[in-house]
C-alpha cells in the first residue's frame, strides 16, 4: 500500500488543487481515505475520525451499512447498468412517490445538479416562460443557472443575478432573477412584477442551514400559485433527511415540483425530479418532435445498483423512531456546540435543524445570506481545521449527523468541539 505523503503527492498531480471539488481540510491537514465504516472515517495512515461529512449528506445510515452492502452484493451479479427500466428503479420511483407529497411520477438523473437542472427546464417548458427566480445564498448544484448568487461577497439590488464561477455565459445573468430569503415581503413585490416572465421560483426550503421563518415558505406558496408560477422546492439535501416526505412533510408546505438526491440512493449516483403528471408529462418522448417535449436522458439514470442502495436505505429510515434518534442526536449535538461557543465567550450563532447544522461566528441572527457576510470567515476556517486535527470532519459548512453516531460519539465530538472552539479562539 502506497504511503500517505506519497498519495497525496500523486492526487495533487493528477487532480487541479489535490481536491475532488471544493473541500478541503486545511494546510498540512489534507488525507486520503481509506475506507468508512459506520460514523467513522480512517486515513491512509490508519487514523480515525468521527465523520459529519458524511460523503456531503448521503451517508444518513453512516458507512458501509450492512443492510445496504448486503443488497448492493446481492444485486451485482445480476449487472450493474440496462439503461432500460428494471424492477429496483420501478420499486425505487414507487416509494418515492409514497413518500413525498408533490409527487406523482418520477424522473431519475444522475446527480443533484442535474435533478435541479431539469426540473427546471420542466417548468419552462410547462409554464411557457423562460426566467426563474432563486434565493440568494441558496445552491442548486453547479450549472450554469445555479450558480448564480450564490456566495457575493458584495452583494447586487435584487432582483440583479451575480455569477459565482468564470465560464458562464453572460445571457445567464438576464435569465436568473434573485431573491432574498425569507423576506415574503421583498419576495412577492419581485414576483408581481415579473410573473409574466416566470416560469418558476427555486428555493432550498431549508437554505443551507437557515430554516424558513414562521409563514415564509406557505406565503411563498400562496404567491406563487396566485400568479402562476410554479413553486420548485430543491430537496436535495432535505429529502428524507428532515423528515421520510423530507422538508414538504416537515414544514407542511407542498411545492409544485421537487428534487431529490444524496439520502435517496444510499451513497450511490442518483438524483430524482419528482412532480404531478400534469408536468412531468413533457419528458414523455411521444411528445418528442413538438413544443412542449423536454428532453432529458443520462446512461445511468435509472441505475439498478443505486435503487437497491437506496431502497436499503429507505427501508431503514422506516423503521420506528429513526428520526426521532436522528433529530436526538443532532439536538444534543447542536445545543452543546452552542454551549460551548458560550463558555469560550466566542460571538457565534448555531443555525439550523438537528439533522444537519453549524456553527456561524457573528453576533447576528442568521435569516438570510446577507447575515452569514458579518461572519468571521477566518475564525470559522480555524474551527474547522482544528476539528480535523483532533479527529472529526465536517463540511465547509454544514455538520451533517447520521444514525451511525452513538451517544459516546456525540460526547467525544462535544470535547473535541469545546477544544477546537478555545484553539480557534487563540488565533484570534
Amino acid at each position: 500500500m502506497s504511503d500517505a505523503k506519497d498519495l497525496l503527492a500523486r492526487a495533487a498531480a493528477v487532480f487541479p488543487g489535490c481536491v475532488l471539488g471544493s473541500h478541503r481540510s486545511g494546510p498540512g491537514l489534507e488525507f486520503v481515505v481509506r475506507e468508512g465504516r459506520g460514523a467513522y472515517l480512517w486515513d491512509t495512515a490508519g487514523r480515525r475520525y468521527i465523520d459529519y461529512l458524511l460523503g456531503s449528506g448521503p451517508m444518513v445510515l453512516g458507512h458501509a451499512h450492512p443492510a445496504v452492502v448486503e443488497a448492493v452484493q446481492k444485486y451485482l451479479g445480476r449487472g450493474t447498468t440496462y439503461m432500460l427500466l428494471n424492477e429496483p428503479i420501478v420499486e425505487l420511483a414507487e416509494e418515492i412517490v409514497r413518500a413525498v407529497p408533490c409527487a406523482e411520477q418520477v424522473r431519475f438523473t444522475s446527480s443533484g445538479s442535474e435533478a435541479t437542472f431539469f426540473m427546471l427546464r420542466a417548468a419552462r417548458a410547462a409554464r411557457g416562460r423562460e426566467k426563474v427566480m432563486k434565493f440568494e445564498g441558496g445552491f442548486h448544484g453547479t450549472h450554469d443557472y445555479a450558480v448564480m448568487s450564490v456566495a457575493p461577497r458584495s452583494p447586487k439590488a435584487f432582483p440583479a443575478a451575480m455569477p459565482d464561477s468564470s465560464g458562464i455565459p453572460h445571457a445567464i445573468d438576464e435569465t436568473v432573477l434573485i431573491a432574498p430569503y425569507n423576506d415574503l415581503a421583498t419576495t412577492e413585490a419581485l414576483i408581481a412584477a415579473h410573473h409574466q416572465e416566470l416560469a418558476a421560483v427555486i428555493v432550498e426550503p431549508y437554505q443551507r442551514v437557515i430554516p424558513p421563518a414562521p409563514g415564509f415558505l406557505s406565503g411563498l406558496r400562496a404567491v406563487t400559485r396566485r400568479y402562476g408560477v410554479l413553486l420548485a422546492f430543491d430537496e436535495i439535501v432535505t429529502g428524507f433527511r428532515l423528515a421520510y416526505g423530507g422538508a414538504q412533510e416537515y414544514y407542511g408546505v407542498v411545492p409544485d415540483l421537487a428534487a431529490l438526491g444524496k439520502i435517496v440512493a444510499g451513497g450511490f449516483p442518483l438524483g430524482a425530479v419528482c412532480g404531478p403528471a400534469a408536468i412531468m408529462r413533457h419528458f414523455d418522448p411521444a411528445l418528442e418532435g413538438t413544443g412542449d417535449y423536454v428532453w432529458q436522458a443520462g446512461t445511468l439514470n435509472g441505475n439498478p445498483i443505486a435503487a437497491v442502495a437506496g431502497l436499503a436505505t429507505l427501508a431503514e429510515l422506516r423503521k420506528p423512531g429513526a428520526y426521532q434518534r436522528l433529530h436526538a442526536l443532532g439536538s444534543r449535538l447542536r445545543d452543546g456546540l452552542a454551549a460551548a461557543a458560550r463558555r469560550q465567550g466566542l460571538a457565534a450563532r448555531v443555525s439550523g435543524e438537528p439533522p444537519v447544522f453549524d456553527i456561524i461566528f457573528t453576533d447576528r441572527d442568521v435569516v438570510d445570506y446577507r447575515a452569514t457576510l458579518t461572519a468571521d470567515r477566518a475564525r470559522i476556517r480555524a474551527f474547522n481545521e482544528e476539528c480535523v486535527r483532533r479527529g472529526v470532519v465536517k463540511a465547509v459548512n454544514k455538520i451533517y449527523v447520521s444514525l451511525a453516531h452513538t451517544d459516546r460519539d456525540v460526547e467525544e465530538t462535544l470535547g473535541i468541539f469545546d477544544e477546537a472552539l478555545r484553539a480557534a479562539a487563540a488565533r484570534g
